[in-house]
Formats: C-alpha cells, sequence, structure tokens
C-alpha cells in the first residue's frame, strides 16, 4: 500500500514538472516570437553611435595593446580626457553634452604616482582641456578582480554611487584585473568578458581595455583569442624612435584601418628633494611614419630595446672620430637589453644570439640603425 502511495505521489510531481516546463517554453516560445521581424520591417540605421567617430561606438567593447612601456596609458589618458571634456579628439569628433557625452571612468589598476605627474602634465600643458574634464573624470586606482563574480557588480555600484550614465570606462591593465584567472584559456577569458558585457549592459558606457602583446607582437594582444573575438574595436600601438603610431586593427560595424601617430611631449612638472628634474609627458600628435619603417614583432622588440639601451647607458660619441649629436650605445648594451625584453622566444644563449643578430641585421637593412665600430645609433627615419 505504501509502495503504491509513493509510486502514486512520484508520477503526479513527474506530470507537475512536465506541465510546468512545457508552460516555461511556452512563455519562452512567445517572447521569442515578438521578437521576431519581417524583413520589410528592417531599416538602415542612419544615426551614428560614436564616442569616437571613426574609432569607438558607446556601448562597445575595445581593446588597446601593445608591447610595455611602449605608451598605452598616455595614449588612453589622452582619449579620456578629450571625452569627458567632450572634445574632439585630434580631428575626430567626441558627442558634446546634447548627444550622450558623459563621464569618464579610469580604473588604474597599475597605479603609482607616475599617474599623478601624468594627470598634472596635462593640465600644464592644456588647462582648458583639464579643465572642462575634470567635473566628469572620476580615477579609480585599485586592482579588481573581473574573473570573479563580484567586482563588475561592485564597481557598477560605486558609478552609480558616484556619477551618472558614465560615456567610458577604461581598465587598465587587464592582467591587473584578471585574478587568479589565466589569461590563455578560453574560460576565463570568458568570465573577464562576460563582467565586461556586463559592464556595458547596466551603465550604458563603452568599456576599453588596456593589454599587452605577447612576445611575438605580430600575433596582436595577449592570451585567448576569444577577446580579440569578442571586441568591437581592437587598436594596436606600435613604437619606432620617438613616433608611437595607433591603428585599429579590428572595427566590428565600419571601416578599420585608422591610424593615429603622436609623439610623447616631455613637461616640466617641479624639481624633487634633490633639487632634480621631475617630468611626465603628454600626447602630441606627428606625422605618420612611412610605411616602411613601421615595425611588428621581433624588430619592433628589438627596436624597443634600442630606445632601453640609449636612455640608459647612450652618449653623444663613441669616439673621437664621430662629431654628430646623436645617442650612441654599445651593441653589447643593447643585445643585454633585447634579452631583457625576451626577443628570442627560445631558452638557450644561442638562440637568443641568433634573433639578436637577425633583428640587428634587418633594421640595418630598413636604414632604421646605423653602427659605428662597437656602437650603434638609429638613422634620421629611425629618429
Amino acid at each position: 500500500s505504501s509502495l503504491s502511495s509513493c509510486s502514486f505521489v512520484g508520477e503526479a510531481w513527474a506530470k507537475s514538472l512536465i506541465h510546468r516546463r512545457s508552460d516555461t517554453l511556452k512563455v519562452r516560445a512567445s517572447e521569442l516570437a515578438d521578437k521576431m521581424v519581417s524583413l520589410h520591417d528592417i531599416k538602415p540605421v542612419l544615426s551614428s553611435r560614436y564616442l569616437v567617430k571613426g574609432w569607438l561606438d558607446r556601448s562597445a567593447l575595445s581593446v588597446v595593446y601593445g608591447a610595455s612601456n611602449v605608451g598605452k596609458t598616455f595614449f588612453a589618458i589622452d582619449l579620456a580626457f578629450h571625452i569627458a571634456a567632450a572634445r574632439d579628439w585630434h580631428g575626430h569628433k567626441v558627442p558634446n553634452k546634447s548627444r550622450h557625452a558623459g563621464p569618464v571612468v579610469y580604473v588604474a589598476c597599475e597605479g603609482g604616482q607616475g599617474l599623478n605627474n601624468r594627470f598634472a602634465a596635462i593640465r600644464l600643458n592644456d588647462a582648458a582641456l583639464a579643465a572642462a574634464a575634470e567635473p566628469n573624470f572620476m580615477l579609480l586606482p585599485t586592482i579588481l578582480d573581473l574573473c570573479g563574480c563580484n567586482d563588475a557588480a561592485a564597481l557598477i555600484g560605486a558609478i552609480e554611487n558616484h556619477c551618472n550614465s558614465p560615456s567610458l570606462i577604461i581598465i587598465d591593465t587587464l592582467a591587473m584585473a584578471f585574478g587568479g584567472g589565466d589569461e590563455n584559456t578560453a574560460k576565463d577569458m570568458g568570465l573577464f568578458i562576460a563582467n565586461c558585457t556586463r559592464l556595458r549592459a547596466e551603465t550604458g558606457a563603452h568599456v576599453m581595455v588596456i593589454h599587452h602583446s605577447g612576445k611575438d607582437t605580430s600575433k596582436g594582444a595577449r592570451g585567448s583569442g576569444s577577446l580579440r573575438a569578442a571586441a568591437d574595436s581592437e587598436i594596436e600601438l606600435n613604437h619606432s624612435g620617438g613616433v608611437i603610431t595607433a591603428t585599429d586593427r579590428k572595427q566590428r560595424d565600419k571601416k578599420k584601418g585608422n591610424v593615429f601617430s603622436y609623439k610623447l611631449q616631455s613637461v616640466f612638472l617641479g624639481n624633487d628633494e634633490d633639487g632634480d628634474a621631475v617630468t611626465s609627458a603628454v600626447v602630441e600628435i606627428t606625422e605618420p611614419l612611412k610605411k616602411g619603417t613601421q615595425l611588428r614583432g621581433q624588430l619592433l622588440i628589438a627596436n624597443l630595446a634600442l630606445e632601453d639601451a640609449l636612455a640608459a647607458h647612450g652618449q653623444t660619441k663613441p669616439d673621437e672620430g664621430q662629431s654628430d649629436h646623436r645617442k650612441w650605445v654599445s651593441v653589447e648594451k643593447w643585445s643585454e637589453h633585447c634579452n631583457r625584453r625576451g626577443l628570442s622566444n627560445g631558452g638557450s644563449a644561442s638562440a637568443a644570439r641568433t634573433a639578436f643578430h637577425r633583428a640587428k641585421n634587418r633594421l640595418q637593412e630598413k636604414g632604421i640603425v646605423q653602427f659605428h665600430g662597437d656602437y650603434v645609433a638609429w638613422t634620421s627615419a629611425g629618429e
């Protein structure tokens, strides 16, 4: 008797579950049916949703990437100040307040006093831009975990407490906002992308992620390719001599290939306690490099390493026989800095020597560098 009773209850529960599932499917089917649009009703969208015309759209996701110390943060800050000030960005339209312009939230996960100095440099270089941006610029200097479940919601709540309808959220950098995740796995990158999507959906802001390229910069941004697939815009920064070139490598809904070239103009901020000058830099637009001088992959790494070596060990004359005023550095020091930047993917000293020799010769063939004995300098093309 008890067994038959249990059987009856089990059957009733199963029927009830099937009925509830059926009702849920009917509701979902009705929702999907309401979303269907006939071809006749599909019209062109002529209104633009740009944040920076030709470069960034509102409520989208972008990735700005490049090698270490290529100038990614300077680029992002310059862009952020122009958007916060509702001022066109070097000839590219930015919406004004009547056209959806809104506050900018800069999440500085790497922090450091250098960021404060970069803001101060903008104030000294362009006081009007800084004054216009100030009411609409929020800095959040902290590490986030956008691979986890809580920080995206917490960031949304913090933004809602301080400003309404932000136009741009910058995450600088992905590595410092990735928690304990692994950038190379699609699963962890998927969690990061999902949180960026949530930020976009709940705030209406464009989310810009600052990221690093891998050791082989020709392969694009570091880590899982699912980030590139999810991004609406992808901007690569390259450096040759003193010129940094931003190139949009991906645009989901518009023509790609925009190029923005700039130099970092030094700005004197004051003197430290020892009387030494304290400087930072601002973005200064310049002429694009000739196509043949733009470098990628190992050539870019070698050229950046030469810049490091010149900054640390450069001298105006390698010997009395050289009379120009360019900085020169020993080939040995250049090679050391190439090793620090990981020019070679191989683990042996032989592989490192081979990679350096190849890159050194290719840069000479391109007219980027020249040699004088055991010293190297940029040519006018490299500078």
